[in-house]
């Protein structure tokens, strides 16, 4: 009975290491064994037109539809300004002056290190944009709406600050967008200046919106750890994840029957909070003026391609006024300590998994480690053996058990034999062993039970921290959030593990025996395309665990087990 629960515990933690590596496997791009049909399918499959997709609100339907007014885009002779600081390089359109690519200066790509992180774009099957303007006012300008720039500085230099200025006319409402660039920082200002110059009253709106495409990391599955997705957050809601699906299926009801009433998945109005594009290690977010009411609206565009957004009413501007309002966009790495100068709740898009209660305090106590170590492969070491002097009482507990079973195994042999044909007597004898020896039959398992959510919540913390992103160790460990490229972790797992089944009591059945052997070769093979840090904590543990298990085996074990 003792042997089939330590070997259940085992199983469960051979799953638990499965969808890791199916975790693993989608967040690099790769299949998953768990793959739903992409936003695109869906569509096509449903009978989905293009131009599906109902209003979040009427202002709404302005904002992120067809625009009246739009200038030609082959007749308007548009421009692109580069913008350049130490952290960033963005290309603004001026065909609705809207934020076209956006290249992260201190972050390589994934799949090419040799190339910048690239946030917003326009290529191929990529749509990834900012995008602002005016609905309420007829014919007002939007991000259709041809703009003029400003001559200015577009590079960084020895100032602090560089900014881009764009002015349109249209329908009687001049718009003028300006975009603050600071050195050192993601965060992008964005204040539009509205003037009415025309005879009449007007009451316009100001729309902020992110348009990103439906495409996800290929294999994408429930367990992604690497979502891709756009995110909310308002005082009263708090934070919110949303999916590309759901506003799929949402456009796909709209279609069929346009008197749909909005998406119930988010909120849809408030004075405070952001929406954003979340994705792996990077979100976009943009954050309006504060304490001003704002419509949130999410719709699909076009085919696979989506949009979240606010709409806040400026009021109503009589001739010749003006009116201006304040907004922030943030474009660039999750890093906590930013994201929280930024707005209340955008660190919240730095995603611990399930087990954020436990990773978050875990990846403090690593920050904490690293400002003594500055390496955050020694890093992990460090916290690896502090969890391990944390938890020693019960893993001590744990191989004083494993001490006394090896001791009475030739004993539950023999009760096996003599009961073999009888379950329920055998399970009495075996209980009246345990009793007779002080032995508690679970306590073997308590070291692979205290280490499941501690491996588990780093994981996550490795998977979220862009601070380790491109992190090196020693050597040939270049990036501890990438697989160990010449596989020397995993081996020395292997080795470690073999030596730590060694030491456990070998189970009765031969054929579970023979399965406690396989298991070390199963789970190094599965460590080839797990982090090279995940891979580390575990190698160190074993070593420690080894040295452990020696050491209380020869010093606190019963007399007749040494």
């Amino acid at each position: 009975m003792d042997i089939n629960k330590r070997t259940i515990l085992w199983i469960v933690f051979a799953v638990s290491l499965v969808i890791l590596w199916n975790n693993w496997m989608v967040s690099t791009g790769k299949p998953s064994m768990f793959s739903p049909a992409p936003p695109a399918a869906v569509a096509a499959k449903a009978g989905v037109p293009a131009s599906a997709g109902a209003v979040a609100s009427a202002a709404g339907a302005a904002a992120i539809g067809a625009q009246p007014g739009a200038v030609d885009p082959a007749a308007f002779k548009r421009e692109i300004v580069t913008i350049t600081t130490d952290v960033v390089k963005a290309d603004i359109d001026t065909l609705g002056g809207q934020i076209v690519r956006l290249e992260l200066l201190k972050h390589h790509d994934k799949v090419d290190p040799k190339k910048n992180q690239v946030l917003f774009q326009k290529v191929a099957n990529k749509t990834y944009l900012a995008q602002t303007g005016l609905v309420g006012a007829p014919n007002a300008p939007n991000h259709t709406t041809g703009f003029t720039a400003k001559p200015g500085v577009r590079t960084l230099a020895d100032g602090n600050q560089v900014q881009v200025v764009l002015e349109a006319e249209q329908g009687g409402v001049k718009l003028v967008k300006t975009f603050t660039f600071k050195r050192g920082d993601y965060t992008i200002d964005v204040r539009h200046d509205v003037s009415n110059l025309g005879a009449a009253p007007v009451a316009p709106e100001l729309y902020l919106q992110l348009v990103h495409d439906g495409n996800k990391p290929e294999g994408d599955s429930y367990f992604n750890s690497s979502f891709t997705g756009p995110t909310l957050y308002t005082p009263a809601d708090k934070y919110k994840k949303l999916t590309f699906e759901a506003i799929e299926k949402h456009a796909a009801k709209q279609a069929e029957n346009p008197s749909v009433a909005l998406p119930a998945d988010h909120p849809t109005k408030a004075d405070n909070g952001w929406v954003a594009i979340s994705q792996h290690f990077f979100v976009s977010a943009f954050v309006p003026q504060d304490k001003l009411p704002r419509e949130i609206f999410t719709k699909k565009l076009e085919p696979n391609v989506y949009a979240i957004g606010v709409v806040q009413p400026l009021g109503t501007l009589a001739p010749g006024a003006t009116v201006s309002n304040s907004a922030k966009l943030y474009s660039g790495p999750q890093d906590e300590k930013a994201l929280e100068k930024v707005s209340p709740g955008l660190d919240l898009v730095k995603d611990y998994g399930m087990l954020t209660i436990i990773a978050k305090p875990m990846y403090w106590v690593m920050e904490q480690l690293f400002g003594v170590l500055h390496n955050w492969g020694w890093t992990i070491i460090a916290f690896t053996i502090l969890i391990k002097l944390l938890f020693f009482p019960l893993s001590a507990a744990g191989y004083r058990s494993m001490a006394r079973m090896k001791v009475v195994t030739p004993k539950m042999t023999a009760i096996r034999e003599r009961h073999k044909g009888d379950p329920t007597k055998m399970n009495q004898a075996m209980m009246e062993l345990y009793k007779t020896e002080k032995i508690n039959p679970l306590g073997g398992c308590l070291p692979i039970v205290v280490q499941m959510p501690v491996f588990i919540a780093l994981y996550w913390v490795l998977n979220a921290s862009v601070e380790m992103r491109g992190a090196p160790w020693v050597g040939w460990i270049t990036d501890l959030t990438q697989p160990d490229p010449w596989f020397i972790l995993p081996v020395l797992y292997a080795i470690s593990m073999y030596i730590t089944t060694k030491l456990n009591p070998a189970p009765a059945d031969p054929m579970q025996a023979k399965m406690m052997l396989f298991m070390p070769l199963a789970f190094s093979v599965m460590f080839f395309f797990f982090p090279s840090g995940l891979v580390l904590y575990w190698v160190v543990n074993n070593v420690l665990s080894i040295g452990q298990q020696w050491v209380i085996t020869k010093k606190y074990a019963p007399a007749e087990a040494k």
